[in-house]
This record gives C-alpha cells, sequence and structure tokens, in this order.
C-alpha cells in the first residue's frame, strides 16, 4: 500500500448512501482510495488489508446494531472507525463512541468538510490511544520489574535476620534473658509481618503482569476450610473470637488450586478475626444453591465493625485500606482482598462482600465444582454416539530420594505438562490431580482406546517422560492401564451415558488408590 494515499474500507449496504460517501470522500481529499462492501463479514475479511480508516454503517444486512461495531472492534482495535448513523440510530452511535469508535457522522447531514475532518480526527484520536496505552503498559512493566526486583533483595537480609532471632530465642547462642526474650520476640513478629508484605507484593505483581497462576486439583472443600480454621485457631482465641464451620454435608468436590484456595481462605479468616472484636465471632460456611449447581458457594462471616458503601466499593482495589479503621487493625499493604479475588477469578469464580457498618460483614466467593461428566463429554462422544471402548491409565511418579531431589513441585508439573502433549485432544482427557500435592504424585488419563491399543500410548508416554531430566534423574515412573466397563447405549440418553462413564471412572480411580502397590504398578512395555 502507498503510505501517502488514505484507503479508506466503507461498510455500508444502501448504494445511494455509499455513492454519497464516496463523492464526500473524492471532494475532501484526491490521494483517498475506498473499498466498499455490503456485508459485514466482507468487511471483516478487508480489514486484513489495514485500512487507514474504517467508515461503518451500524445497520448491515448480515449484523445490527450494537453487535457490527463490537465486531469491527474486537478484529481490528487498533484501526480507528467512524459510525455513519441514521437519524434514529444517534443515541446507538454516540453508545458506539464510549465504547471505542472514534466519531460518528449523521447520514444526509455532513459535507465533505465534515467527512474530512471526522477522519482525521479519527486517526489522530487512535495514534494517541495507543500512545497513551503503550506508554501506561511500559509504565506497568518498570513499576512492576521495579517491585519484583526490590521485594527479592529485601528477602534476603530478612531471611537472615529471622534465622538469627530464631537462633537466640532457641538458646543456642547462650541464655537469653526472659525481657531480652520479649524484645526478641517483637522483632521476630515485626520481621513475619515484613515477609508477609513483600510475599504479597510479588503476588500482587504477578497478577498485574499475568503471571500468577493456578494449578487446580479435585480437592474436597471441607478439608481446605478445616485446615485454614485449624492454623487461625490460636489467633481467633487469643482474642476470645469463636471460630465455627458450617459446610453442607453433601458438598461436592471442587475443581481448584489447593494452596491458592488455602491462601484464600487465611486471607479472608484473618481479616475477619483482625477487625472483629473480642468476644466476638466468625464463622466460615460452604454450600450448594438451586440457582448455580456448577459452583460451590464460601463465605466468611464476621461480627466486626462492618464496612460503609464507599469502602465496598474500593475494598478490592490494590493497596486500598479504610480510612476509618484504627491503625492497631492494619498490619498489611491493602494487598490480600486485591490478590485473592485475582485468584478467585483464575478459577473462574466471583468474590464479593456484603456489609454494613457496625453490623458486620460477609465475604463470598465461588468455586468450580469437578463434574467428570463434563470433562469427558467432549471426548467420549463421536458423531452424536459414545465410543464403543474406555481405558484408564494411572501414571505414577515417585521421588528417587527422600526428600526429593530439586523443587518437586516444578518435577511433577513438567511432567504434567509432558503427559497433557503425549495424549490426543479429540479422543483423551488427562484428569485433573486428585487431593493435595505428596512426596509422590499420580495423574489419570481416561483414553478412548482399547486395553491392546493402549500400549502404543503407555510407550509413548514412557519415551517423551524419560527423555527429560525430571524423569530420568529425579523419580521413577510407572503407568498402569485398565480397561473401563462398557456402557449399556440402548434406552439411555447420550448426557446419561456419559453420567454413568463418569460414575464406574470414578470407581475404578477409587479402587486404584486402595490398591496395593504391587496390584496397581503393572507396567505397559513395548
Amino acid at each position: 500500500m502507498n503510505k501517502n494515499v488514505t484507503h479508506v474500507l466503507l461498510i455500508e449496504d444502501n448504494p445511494g448512501d455509499a455513492d454519497l460517501t464516496r463523492l464526500r470522500l473524492v471532494e475532501a481529499n484526491s490521494d483517498v482510495e475506498v473499498k466498499c462492501v455490503e456485508r459485514l463479514a466482507d468487511g471483516l475479511a478487508c480489514l486484513a488489508e489495514k485500512p487507514t480508516v474504517v467508515l461503518l454503517d451500524l445497520n448491515l444486512p448480515d449484523s445490527r446494531g450494537a453487535a457490527t461495531y463490537r465486531s469491527i472492534l474486537d478484529k481490528a482495535p487498533g484501526v480507528p472507525v467512524v459510525i455513519l448513523s441514521g437519524q434514529d440510530d444517534e443515541a446507538l452511535a454516540t453508545k458506539a463512541v464510549h465504547h471505542g469508535a472514534q466519531d460518528y457522522l449523521v447520514k444526509g447531514s455532513f459535507d465533505a468538510k465534515d467527512l474530512d475532518r471526522a477522519m482525521r480526527y479519527a486517526v489522530e484520536r487512535q495514534a494517541l490511544w495507543r500512545a497513551l496505552e503503550m506508554a501506561q503498559k511500559q509504565q506497568l512493566e518498570f513499576k512492576n520489574q521495579f517491585l519484583s526486583h526490590v521485594s527479592h533483595e529485601l528477602r534476603t537480609p530478612l531471611t537472615c535476620i529471622h534465622q538469627y532471632i530464631t537462633l537466640l530465642l532457641d538458646g543456642l547462642a547462650g541464655p537469653v534473658a526472659p525481657e531480652q526474650s520479649d524484645h526478641l520476640k517483637t522483632v521476630l513478629k515485626s520481621v513475619n509481618q515484613l515477609h508477609a508484605m513483600i510475599r504479597d507484593l510479588l503476588e500482587a505483581t504477578r497478577a498485574d503482569s499475568g503471571k500468577l497462576r493456578v494449578e487446580p486439583r479435585c480437592i474436597s472443600m471441607r478439608d481446605s476450610i478445616q485446615q485454614a480454621v485449624a492454623m487461625l485457631r490460636p489467633t481467633a482465641e487469643a482474642k476470645q473470637i469463636g471460630l465455627e464451620i458450617a459446610v453442607d454435608q453433601r458438598l461436592p468436590l471442587v475443581h481448584a488450586d489447593p494452596d491458592r484456595t488455602l491462601q484464600v481462605l487465611i486471607n479472608l479468616l484473618d481479616n475477619a478475626i483482625k477487625f472483629t472484636p473480642e468476644a466476638g465471632s466468625v464463622v466460615v460456611r460452604a454450600c450448594m444453591t438451586d440457582a448455580d449447581a456448577d459452583s460451590v458457594y464460601v463465605s466468611v462471616t464476621d461480627t466486626g465493625c462492618g464496612i460503609d458503601a464507599e469502602a465496598k466499593n474500593l475494598i478490592f482495589e490494590r493497596l486500598y485500606q479504610d480510612p476509618n479503621v484504627s491503625d492497631s487493625s492494619r498490619s498489611g499493604l491493602g494487598l490480600g482482598l486485591f490478590i485473592s479475588r485475582e485468584i478467585v477469578r483464575l478459577h473462574g469464580g466471583r468474590m464479593w462482600v456484603s456489609s454494613e457498618p457496625d453490623n458486620g460483614s460477609t465475604f463470598s466467593f465461588t468455586l468450580p465444582v469437578y463434574s467428570l461428566a463434563k470433562l469427558l463429554a467432549p471426548v467420549v462422544i463421536y458423531e452424536n454416539c459414545m465410543r464403543p471402548s474406555f481405558v484408564l491409565l494411572r501414571i505414577d511418579l515417585a521421588p528417587l530420594s527422600n526428600p526429593p531431589l530439586g523443587n518437586w513441585k516444578e518435577t511433577w508439573q513438567k511432567c504434567l505438562e509432558i503427559l497433557r502433549r503425549c495424549v490426543y485432544v479429540d479422543k483423551d482427557v488427562v484428569l485433573p490431580p486428585m487431593g493435595n500435592s505428596g512426596t509422590c504424585e499420580t495423574f489419570f488419563v481416561v483414553a478412548a482406546t482399547d486395553l491392546q491399543r493402549s500400549g502404543i500410548m503407555t510407550k509413548r508416554i514412557r519415551e517423551q517422560m524419560e527423555r527429560t531430566a525430571e524423569v530420568s534423574t529425579k523419580c521413577t515412573l510407572t503407568i498402569a492401564a485398565t480397561a473401563i466397563d462398557p456402557i449399556p447405549q440402548q434406552g439411555l440418553s447420550l448426557e446419561q451415558q456419559v453420567e454413568d462413564l463418569a460414575g464406574n471412572v470414578t470407581q475404578e480411580i477409587m479402587a486404584s488408590v486402595e490398591r496395593k502397590p504391587s496390584v496397581v504398578r503393572t507396567e505397559h512395555r513395548s
């Protein structure tokens, strides 16, 4: 394309309006090249040619109203768009500008100068917006790098201080007088507080840069809540605050990262205890609702000072701290709720708060229910029928030494990534790991094949795994295959067949976990 020529993409289905717009363009600028299409689909295809500006009619044969300009903006957010609006569409055109279009003109009411000015301003505004966006992105990246660097640099001296204070308190450097011990405990408490602040800074930086990761597993929400409550109970008892659990007995398993889930629970419980006066109470609840069968609802309710309406709108913002709260209740940077909400969002859930001043607060969040049937459905159904046979593969990883060499979590995560690359995405599914991670890891794969052919998959997995240093030098690999009982198809809907298959897979997994290792660890070699 000649850079001196203005390339205009005109998306207009009315021949009269299209001809008039072309005439105005030629009158205003001789160095203009106009390409006119009548349908949105054709216009979206032409965006690949990177026009200088798009002139867009909102009502086209294959799209009408708001969906029209949203499609253009989604396809090419960097191309300036000027709306050509009818008299009756002016309100919609204004709305389009608010959502990213650069300007609008009312058909039949603009001359060549108006059109030329609107296009020039649209190009200039778009360039300015892009420059501002780039500057903000660079500024955010610099800030994140700075915070990350400073946080990492602070951790080393703080760790050293922590170790030496602990050494003194344990009497390993000689006897310590009671008064000195009290002073050292005060210092240790401050060091731990600084450690927590630095950890939150690093987490917030990862969240801003999109590097905050979750590793979902199939876990029990009840176990996570009990673990969090056990960790915070001494803090609650020190303030004579009652700490209770109310969990629905029928609560299903959830698909969530156990460490991140515990982090969210601890943060909410710690805040609840912190802002609840002595002799108050904190209750953790978990339940299902009829309105949303795909999520588990978790809430932490306290009898504390509550939150006013203005603070509720800002409570999840980064670095926000309620100015009405006493300084004695503050011990962090105001990042905990921001990080917690990001963790929940990464799981596909949401977090919110309900509260009134002097009447306590309830922080709630949702996590997705673990549904094996939903995971299996895309791969076990082919041409509207169930596939004929299925095999359950069990892959066991065990460290060669105790404790494991290196970072065991990184080792099994690397193996899991390799495993996911070894399966056929349209015929096999790697199930989320079960429970909390431990010194050994077990992964399960449901494969749409039979036992005879499963040896090919087993060989492929073994070869890929053993090529990596994580497996060959740090752990042992064992693979076992078990046929899944076929599902009768007569008289059952596809949905029921998938549910029955999920039930059979679950039973086999539970039986596999309970079997003795000598039975389970049957290897397939080729």
